[in-house]
């Protein structure tokens, strides 16, 4: 078990979460100027309060706004809400005013007070979508993460990315890496312990019902799902040797990708029609990042060619983002990306220990766990507008993470 989780230190991180606070740095080019309006009558004065910090975070990191606070100022939009209560639902009006003339009138209702967040975020990501701004389709999306809760016990909870909102799904025993099966995020894997085998289990959020998929000696991850859905990369170690597995969900048929005597884990698709996977594999000695054809059990390519611990990969079309320990820089991870039709790579953070990048669903986004000091934070990178925020973690230790 030991050298199973000793495998994992390629692609995991640990966080610490508290009440969502917002740093950002590289702040680029002047921006449009937004003043927010809160026009709400609410009894529930802390509710208040953390919705109102909310929408102005959510517009922060649009990166589409310069958010001002003195109404004197002359600025470009004003967003004018009003948050109402009618038992456990809430009702919201926002209106996008620009030199006094209204742009968008819309009304929201959500069912169930605890994942205001989620009402916020939708009704950020709509207003910056009539206003023909750059979109941020996926900013009320649900995050998955796996966290200890007592020695040998983990939870998977569900999230919203600044993790105001919490919801434990699964609890009781040892549950990690969680991965969500489709967009729609109805439906995601992980794995547990079944009488001390590996397990992977397929959870349905509507069904609330778990169901076992494979089990495996060693180890058993999914960890990527391809865009239709349908086939899973695993990594595997039946006989204590770590490789990628191809799991098709329609007639379950597995088959074996890499067969390197070593360590081959996090496989991913990549490729608009995930006819590709990269991986992470010790075979140069240390962990780096391959690319191989789905179709092809050999000739597996090295496609990162700086540093020396490139440990944690995520994909979106042709491109991938990774972290990467700095040369003679001790306990410094980067976070990097790059494209596998050019030899250009940038860097996208500068110090301290970032790992474990995801890609946002749209690709313009990539979050990860920043590491500062003593804490911990979820990061949040704006990849077009080149600026990252932060949100202080206080939720136990965290396993894993996918967005």
């Amino acid at each position: 078990m030991k050298k199973i989780f000793t495998i994992f230190l390629f692609f995991l991180g640990t966080l610490w979460a508290e009440d969502p606070t917002i740093t950002v740095v590289n702040s680029g080019v002047a921006l449009p100027k937004i003043i927010v309006k809160d026009n709400s009558n609410l009894d529930n004065p802390a509710l208040k309060r953390s919705f109102y910090n909310i929408i102005v975070n959510d517009l922060k990191v649009s990166s589409n706004f310069e958010v001002v606070s003195d109404a004197s100022e002359q600025s470009n939009y004003v967003f004018e809400y009003s948050l109402s209560r009618n038992n456990n639902s809430l009702n919201l009006n926002v209106k996008i005013k620009a030199g006094g003339i209204e742009k968008s009138n819309q009304t929201y209702t959500l069912n169930g007070i605890e994942q205001y967040p989620f009402l916020a975020h939708k009704s950020v990501k709509s207003s910056v979508s009539v206003l023909g701004l750059p979109p941020i389709d996926w900013m009320d999306h649900k995050i998955l993460i796996s966290r200890n809760s007592s020695s040998r016990k983990s939870q998977i909870i569900i999230a919203d990315y600044t993790l105001t909102y919490q919801k434990v799904i699964i609890d009781g025993g040892l549950n990690l890496f969680p991965k969500w099966g489709n967009k729609e995020q109805t439906i995601f894997y992980y794995t547990a312990y079944d009488n001390n085998m590996p397990t992977l289990y397929r959870y349905d959020l509507n069904s609330n019902k778990a169901n076992k998929i494979l089990s495996s000696g060693g180890m058993v991850v999914a960890s990527d799902v391809s865009s239709d859905g349908n086939k899973l990369l695993i990594t595997m170690a039946p006989k204590d040797q770590p490789d990628i597995y191809l799991y098709e969900l329609n007639n379950k048929k597995i088959t074996q990708l890499t067969n390197y005597s070593g360590i081959d884990v996090n496989g991913n698709f990549i490729g608009n029609d995930d006819n590709k996977i990269v991986f992470v594999s010790d075979r140069l000695g240390y962990p780096n990042i391959f690319l191989q054809n789905l179709n092809s059990t050999s000739g597996a390519e090295q496609v990162v060619f700086h540093g020396r611990n490139n440990s944690a990969v995520s994909t979106y079309k042709d491109f991938l983002v990774y972290s990467s320990r700095e040369p003679n820089q001790y306990g410094v991870f980067n976070i990097y990306l790059m494209s596998l039709n050019s030899n250009d790579i940038r860097q996208l953070t500068a110090n301290g220990k970032n790992l474990f990048p995801r890609f946002s669903s749209d690709g313009g986004s990539i979050v990860f766990i920043k590491y500062l000091g003593a804490q911990s934070a979820l990061g949040v990178i704006r990849v077009n507008a080149n600026k990252t925020f932060y949100f202080p973690l206080k939720i136990g230790k965290i396993q894993s993470i996918d967005w």
